[in-house]
């Protein structure tokens, strides 16, 4: 069963007024269960170039097999630690990791008994 997992940031600057992370919704995932999202920073606010977003992802629970069209994800672990696929090749997903995702590639993420949580940032946005 999926549990709950630790957050990261605590501010994002540069915006006006600055937000506080921790008073960011988080939204569920629509296909992947135990999968949560907070956007910290959204394509309206880097001109489209990019976005920035924490992704939880409880003990347990996975981002199954999926792509992002025309767009590149990049993954930072901030906490837990679990497996990451890529195209069958798979990655050991721990805090300070970075993890690339080219556009176009079937990707999948697997939390280990921890959770993980991961700073996810998308060129272009994904929102």
């Amino acid at each position: 069963m999926c549990g709950t997992t630790p957050a990261g940031h605590s501010r994002v600057d540069g915006q006006d007024p600055a937000r506080v992370v921790d008073t960011l919704t988080w939204n569920p995932h629509p296909k992947f269960p135990g999968v949560s999202l907070r956007h910290l920073v959204t394509g309206s606010e880097t001109g489209g170039r990019m976005s920035l977003h924490h992704v939880r992802i409880d003990p347990g629970c996975s981002i199954g097999d999926h792509m992002h069209p025309g767009q590149v994800e990049i993954h930072d672990v901030i906490s837990g630690s679990g497996t990451s696929r890529l195209e069958g090749k798979e990655l050991q997903y721990a805090p300070g990791i970075l993890g690339i995702m080219p556009a176009d590639r079937v990707h999948r993420i697997d939390a280990g008994a921890k959770g993980m949580l991961l700073l996810a940032t998308f060129s272009p946005p994904l929102v």
